[in-house]
């Protein structure tokens, strides 16, 4: 029973973990689509 308490714990960590780590990499491709676009409007 302990084991499966423990295993289901480190999952759970890992889902979270997880959800954090794509939130950021969203945002930074959403800057970096920032950036092109304003280089383009710049270089009209």
């Amino acid at each position: 029973m302990k084991q499966i308490v423990f295993v289901l714990n480190i999952a759970l960590l890992l889902t979270i973990s997880s959800c954090n780590t794509i939130e950021g990499v969203g945002k930074d491709v959403e800057s970096a689509g920032s950036a092109i676009k304003e280089s383009a409007q710049k270089n009209k």
